[in-house]
């Protein structure tokens, strides 16, 4: 038995696209980008990973992923090289399917999530989706500058 859509059901059908196309818009715009003073009084990243900076580590660039996740794996690509060419970052991956308090520990929503930290622990960044290197490159910069020789 076949119905007929009615034009009050066909406009809300058109309405809840709409929407699903604007969020989906703002998202995928927001996915990637370094944001900075998102947070304040959250956690020490660093007692999260249950490590210290040494030596001349001034930053670490905490990946809170899950297993399943493909973007989690280009992030870890993109923040290893970072890490790898910059003495001063440290790079940790965390999966929150084994870790989760450390995910609400830090109100992290969705994989993957990057959180920059300075050596005291304070939060300086967070980036949700693959972080755009040049971007987070330049936001670490101040921080990495004010490290000792």
């Amino acid at each position: 038995m076949a119905r007929d859509v009615s034009g009050t059901g066909l406009l809300v059908l058109i309405a809840a696209l709409v929407v699903a196309t604007a969020l989906g818009l703002v998202l995928r715009a927001r996915a990637g980008r370094v944001r900075t003073g998102v947070a304040t009084g959250s956690p020490d990243g660093w007692a999260l990973t249950g490590s210290v900076p040494e030596g001349a580590e001034q930053v670490l660039l905490l990946q809170l992923s899950s297993p399943v996740c493909t973007p989690c794996r280009q992030t870890a690509g993109v923040l290893a090289e970072l890490a790898s060419e910059e003495p001063g970052v440290r790079h940790v991956e965390i999966d929150v399917a084994e870790r989760p308090e450390v995910a609400r520990a830090l109100s992290v929503l969705r994989t993957p999530t990057t959180i920059g930290f300075d050596r005291t622990g304070r939060e300086l960044l967070r980036v949700s989706g693959v972080p755009r290197r040049a971007e987070l490159a330049a936001a670490l910069a101040p921080e990495l500058r004010g490290r000792p020789a």
